[in-house]
C-alpha cells in the first residue's frame, strides 16, 4: 500500500470576514510550534479573504486554497474567478464540484473536469468533490452515482501530485448526520479501485478525502479508516479550537 500523508482541509464556504483573521491566526501558530505536522493542513476560505490570508500563513504550515474556478482562464465571465487569479493570490489548490456548487449552479461532471483541468493549468491541486444525494441513497444508487462522478469529474493525466478525491454524501453536508464507519469504508474502497484501474499506481497514491458533518467527537472514527486520507471539513474549521481537534487525529500536537 502507497504510504499516503493525510489531508485536513477547511472549506470555509461563504462565510468570514477579514475579522475572521483571528481563527487563522491561531491554527498557523498552533502549526508553527509543529514543524513537521503528521497531516497536511488546509484552509480554503472565501476569495476575497486570500490576499489579506496569505501574508499571515506565509512561511507556516498551513496553505490557503480557493473554493471553485472557471474553467477559462479569463474573459468576459462576470463574478467569476480563474484558478490564475486563486494563484496569484496566494491559493495551492482549488476545491471544485462540490455538491453545493452542483446543486446550486447545476454543475455537470464535464464542467467539473473542465475546472480541475483549469487547476493543473494554473498550478493548482484540484480536489475534486463526489457524493450522492440522499435520495440516490435511498434508492440504493450509490456506487452508480459515485462511480459516474468519478469517471466524468476526474480528467486523464490526475496524478497524486495534481489531484485529491473528497467523498462527500450529500445528506450529510452540515446536517448533522454521518454515514456509518461500514458505509464510509464501503464507498472509499471502491473509489480506491476506480482509481487504481485507471491510474494504476498514481491511482494508489492519490488521496482520498471524507466529508460530512466531520467534527472532533468522530474524527478519530472516520479518518483512520484504510482509505481514508484525511477530511474536508466544512462548520468545524471555522473555530480554530475544532479544525485543530480534528487534526490530532494524526498525532499532531497542535493545540489552539
Amino acid at each position: 500500500m502507497a504510504k499516503r500523508k493525510p489531508l485536513v482541509a477547511g472549506n470555509w464556504k461563504m462565510n468570514g470576514l477579514k475579522a475572521s483573521a483571528g481563527e487563522l491566526k491561531k491554527i498557523v501558530a498552533a502549526a508553527s510550534r509543529t514543524p513537521k505536522p503528521a497531516c497536511d493542513l488546509l484552509i480554503c476560505p472565501p476569495a476575497s479573504l486570500l490576499i489579506p490570508f496569505s501574508s499571515l500563513v506565509k512561511g507556516s504550515a498551513l496553505k490557503l486554497g480557493g473554493q471553485d474556478c472557471h474553467a477559462k482562464a479569463s474573459g468576459a465571465h462576470t463574478g467569476d474567478i480563474s484558478a490564475e487569479m486563486l494563484k496569484d493570490a496566494g491559493a495551492k489548490a482549488v476545491i471544485v464540484g462540490h455538491s453545493e456548487r452542483r446543486h446550486d449552479h447545476g454543475e455537470t461532471d464535464a464542467a467539473v473536469r473542465a475546472k480541475a483541468q483549469a487547476a493543473w493549468r494554473a498550478g493548482l491541486i484540484a480536489i475534486i468533490c463526489v457524493g450522492e444525494s440522499e435520495a440516490e441513497r435511498d434508492a440504493r444508487k450509490t456506487a452508480t452515482v459515485v462511480k459516474r462522478q468519478v469517471s466524468g469529474s476526474i480528467p486523464d493525466g490526475a496524478t497524486s501530485a495534481n489531484t485529491v478525491i473528497a467523498y462527500e454524501p450529500v445528506w450529510a453536508i452540515g446536517t448533522g448526520r454521518t454515514p456509518t464507519v461500514e458505509e464510509v469504508n464501503a464507498v472509499h474502497a471502491a473509489i480506491r479501485g476506480l482509481l487504481n484501474r485507471r491510474f494504476g499506481p498514481e491511482g494508489e497514491k492519490m488521496r482520498i478525502l471524507y466529508g460530512g458533518s466531520v467534527k472532533p467527537d468522530n474524527a478519530a472514527t472516520l479518518l483512520t479508516l484504510p482509505d481514508v486520507d484525511g477530511a474536508l471539513v466544512g462548520g468545524a474549521s471555522l473555530k480554530a479550537i475544532d479544525f485543530l481537534g480534528i487534526t490530532r487525529v494524526y498525532g499532531n500536537k497542535l493545540k489552539s
